[in-house]
């Protein structure tokens, strides 16, 4: 399942669902000394769900408190989800009827979203990726990217997207400042989309990316979610595309879960996957990658693109993430994987000032609260 989408939907699950409405403000209440709280009955607890994590390289950016967690990892990197709502019905992600959404009035609005993105950035984050749900279909998301990208310190404004509007959008979204973009698509046959998305719109998601690459953007990667017995016989395909296109196309390991109703049998394994590349093309060589990548990252000779693989499932990255998501209704999680969620908007609507946001983003971060659940 796309990670854009996990992080939405998992988290609907009747039994694994998270009560983060009061948690910041509790958090505040009981630990900061700005709020001049007296009650000092609330309990702190340990929710990390890494444990063992070996040490990693240290972050080029200076460090902040606020983004250094229990394994000394430096968190610099936050994922914004903009909107619950998406307009695929992806069969993998969704049933065809959607699924129930937040009320608008607990998303968090403009303000918050530049107010606590800001915060971020102030600490050490320098990379924003804007996901979803579908983030083009947010009506102000031009306006969003102006504001994030005028953020002092921040280098990269990204986007995952579905694509399927993208393309008429992009000329405006780059003057206000995206310069990255995640496309994800499953398929290059049309059909086989429709079937898959219940929706139509193949060549669109195919204009946005020639367009993508057309208006330059700095990075242009196309997601694509490998699923045994549905389009594991287009590994090769689309790693064709990246013989003429500037493009970095990504086989994510598909992680099954209850609520898509799709098992582990679906999987098709990253080592699966490079074999099958390496039967077709020759001169596949793999390149140096970051201590905080995700993915496994290659070139292949006479292409001008390349290919990286995210093993989420058989070859874990958490020792090296670096990764936080502030989900659309304000709740901040710290791990995809984990069921755990701490609420930034009820503590901004009780007018908790920046000091005090930065100590529960803290107190998160480092695994001393915990959700009721």
């Amino acid at each position: 399942m796309p990670l854009r989408c996990l992080s939405e939907l998992a988290r609907r699950r009747p039994d694994r669902a998270v009560d983060a409405m009061r948690v910041g403000l509790r958090c505040l209440m009981s630990t900061c000394p700005s709020t001049k709280a007296t009650d000092d009955s609330q309990r702190l607890y340990a929710t990390s769900s890494c444990a063992n994590v070996p040490e990693v390289a240290p972050s080029e950016a200076p460090l902040s408190d606020m983004l250094v967690d229990s394994f000394g990892r430096f968190h610099n990197y936050l994922r914004i989800s903009l909107t619950e709502r998406c307009n695929l019905r992806c069969q993998y992600c969704m049933p065809a009827q959607g699924v129930q959404l937040t009320p608008n009035s607990e998303l968090l609005s403009h303000d918050e979203i530049i107010r606590v993105a800001g915060l971020f950035v102030t600490s050490g984050v320098d990379k924003i990726r804007l996901t979803g749900g579908e983030p083009t279909i947010r009506k102000d998301i031009e306006d969003i990217c102006l504001h994030l990208s005028g953020l002092k310190g921040l280098k990269t404004l990204a986007m995952t997207t579905n694509g399927l509007v993208l393309s008429k959008k992009l000329p405006r979204l780059k003057e206000c400042g995206l310069n990255a973009l995640n496309i994800s698509l499953d398929t290059l046959v049309p059909a086989k989309f429709e079937f898959m998305t219940r929706r139509k719109g193949h060549s669109r998601v195919m204009e946005s990316i020639d367009a993508s690459i057309q208006l330059g953007f700095q990075s242009v990667k196309v997601n694509c979610v490998v699923m045994r017995g549905m389009n594991d016989d287009e590994i090769c395909d689309f790693v064709e595309m990246t013989r003429d296109k500037p493009v970095n196309v990504r086989f994510i390991e598909f992680m099954p879960f209850d609520g898509n109703v799709w098992n582990v049998k679906k999987l098709v394994p990253y080592a699966e996957m490079m074999d099958k590349v390496r039967q077709r093309f020759k001169g596949v060589e793999r390149l140096q990658d970051h201590p905080s990548e995700t993915a496994k990252n290659f070139k292949i000779d006479g292409h001008a693109g390349t290919i990286s693989f995210i093993t989420s499932m058989t070859e874990h990255f958490c020792a090296g993430c670096n990764r936080l998501r502030l989900l659309a209704d304000g709740n901040l999680k710290v791990c995809l994987f984990g069921p755990s969620e701490v609420s930034l908007r009820e503590p901004i609507r009780a007018g908790v000032d920046d000091a005090g946001l930065r100590e529960i983003i803290s107190a998160a971060n480092n695994g001393l609260l915990k959700s009721r659940e």
